[in-house]
């Protein structure tokens, strides 16, 4: 099975990144495709989007000019089954960031970062440091398996990037 394709174009406001794709969403070839995930709710509560966007329309998130894109291509059942090999392509990500140019990446869950950076803990939100020339967020992660955040936090943790981006700077 092959990973699944990226949504980018230059010059985006915000690019939402996720560790790898899911089995279910490589197999239909759209972001978020589970039933139990939350990202797509979360982006229309949050106010990203006028309404819940389908799967299947995961492309019309360039019209909201926001892209969406994994650290590591390769589809697991579970982010624990990549290997640390797998995210040393690190640097070509933050090649991918940097031609792409988005004002924002934003990360959903520490764990990519976390092994992107080198650190051994981070905050959530805003981060100080840039990558590939953006900003950097770090948000909840919005699967259905991370039971850890509500809704209510969900939503509240993606307004933040959702008012940054629509301030012109």
């Amino acid at each position: 099975m092959n990973g699944l394709e990226d949504i980018l174009t230059e010059g985006l406001s915000v690019v939402f990144c996720g560790i790898n794709p899911g089995l279910l969403a490589a197999e239909q070839g759209h972001h978020f495709a589970g039933r139990c995930n939350r990202f797509w709710r979360t982006l229309q509560q949050a106010g990203f989007t006028p309404h819940k966007v389908r799967p299947r329309d995961d492309r019309s998130i360039l019209q909201i000019h926001c892209g969406l894109t994994a650290v590591v291509e390769r589809p697991t059942a579970s982010a624990n089954q990549l290997s640390a090999e797998e995210f040393t392509a690190a640097a070509c990500f933050e090649r991918k960031i940097a031609r792409y140019a988005p004002r924002f990446v934003a990360f959903l869950g520490k764990a990519a970062y976390v092994r992107l950076s080198g650190k051994k803990s981070i905050e959530w939100g805003l981060q100080k440091e840039k990558l590939g020339g953006a900003k950097v967020w770090i948000l909840r992660n919005p699967s259905g398996r991370n039971p850890a955040f509500n809704q209510a936090q969900l939503v509240a943790a993606y307004q933040q990037p959702q008012r940054a981006s629509s301030v012109i700077t």
